[in-house]
């Protein structure tokens, strides 16, 4: 059965839809992000934290093989909701 919906590793970059926390050092080289890509899927870079989720999703919760559960800050998602585009 197929996917209802797939990423397109083709997709790039169009702008950062999160602003950077004012804890993570400007010249910081990793830390939690969320991006728009060109095609209004949005990439959200935080902790992989799969393995110590995995026996603990709630019902009807899975995580595919080719899948990771990413962790990143709440305050960052709530300075991104006004930049996310609506759908």
């Amino acid at each position: 059965m197929p996917r209802p919906w797939e990423a397109d590793p083709a997709a790039t970059f169009r702008r950062r839809a999160s602003q950077r926390s004012n804890s993570v050092p400007a010249n910081e080289l990793t830390c939690p992000d969320i991006w728009e890509l060109d095609n209004g899927d949005i990439a959200v870079i935080g902790r992989d934290l799969t393995a110590s989720y995995t026996n603990t999703l709630p019902d009807g919760v899975n995580v595919g093989s080719d899948e990771r559960l990413v962790v990143i800050p709440g305050s960052m998602l709530q300075s991104a909701k006004g930049d996310m585009p609506h759908g």
